[in-house]
């Protein structure tokens, strides 16, 4: 499957956490393209199979508007919608940690939970990344069989 791996960062974190999960759907013999929101036109969303948004948090739990933009300029829902987040939790602790993701995930109906990434993903939590992406994937899967039995 087509898979496209749209992020927004500042900081790099995000840009960071979207390599890495490219890695690990790349590993499950998924294509995967990149598209930087806000440094890009949107691309057609259409022409993957599934859509692996990432964003971090803003303003006190707030999804950027570089996203919002994004979201606007696709125009609709993609399905196979899948949400992670990167984010500080010295910035507003538990409650605030991920926020845009979460709203995302919401906003999206994602099969899974979003990831999110205390600031950068390597390291500890690498292991993380790695599960969520193998569930991403499976739900990818289950799809490609589903298919084929049509």
């Amino acid at each position: 499957m087509d898979v496209l791996i749209a992020y927004a960062t500042y900081s790099g974190n995000t840009k960071e956490a979207a390599e890495l999960i490219a890695d690990f759907i790349e590993e499950a013999d998924h294509s995967v393209s990149f598209h930087w929101i806000g440094g890009e036109p949107a691309p057609d969303v259409s022409a993957y199979d599934a859509l692996i948004l990432g964003s971090f948090t803003w303003a006190e739990g707030s999804v950027p508007e570089e996203v919002k933009d994004f979201i606007l300029d696709v125009g609709y829902k993609p399905p196979n919608t899948f949400i992670f987040g990167t984010g500080d939790t010295q910035f507003g602790g538990d409650a605030l940690f991920c926020r845009a993701a979460v709203k995302l995930a919401r906003f999206y109906d994602s099969l899974l939970p979003p990831l999110k990434v205390e600031q950068s993903p390597r390291g500890g939590q690498e292991e993380s990344v790695r599960e969520w992406t193998s569930r991403v994937a499976e739900c990818l899967d289950g799809q490609l069989s589903a298919r084929s039995t049509r």
